[in-house]
């Protein structure tokens, strides 16, 4: 079984900055796209941004410039940097890998952390 575990929510200041980090664990040949999804209350799930094993990256228009996505492959790991924090940002986020595990390589199925609360407020 592979499992993601976020870590690095909390409160923050608005204008202030939060990294969140994502490592997946278990049994796994290889890792296709990264990415981090959130949930506002009363919305739906919307994507926040997606890196590929190549290195692309994609943002939603409404984060663009403040946050930052990255992965260390070494690590099975995501990272969100997230500067510039408004209010509106406040949402659980969650970790999204397309994960491959033995015997296959390039056969992935897609998987979610259990999400983290980030709230911004003063």
């Amino acid at each position: 079984q592979v499992q993601l575990v976020e870590s690095g929510g909390g409160l923050v200041q608005p204008g202030g900055s939060q990294t969140l980090s994502c490592v997946a664990s278990g049994s796994i040949s290889s890792i296709d796209t990264m990415g981090w999804y959130r949930r506002a209350p009363g919305n739906e799930r919307e994507l926040v941004a997606t890196i590929t094993s190549g290195g692309r990256t994609n943002y939603a228009d409404s984060v663009k410039g403040r946050f930052t996505i990255s992965r260390d492959n070494a690590k099975n790991t995501v990272y969100l940097q997230m500067n510039s924090l408004k209010p509106e940002d406040t949402a659980v986020y969650y970790c999204n890998m397309g994960v491959s595990t033995p015997p296959f390589k390039f056969r992935y199925l897609q998987v979610w952390g259990q999400g983290t609360l980030v709230t911004v407020s003063s």
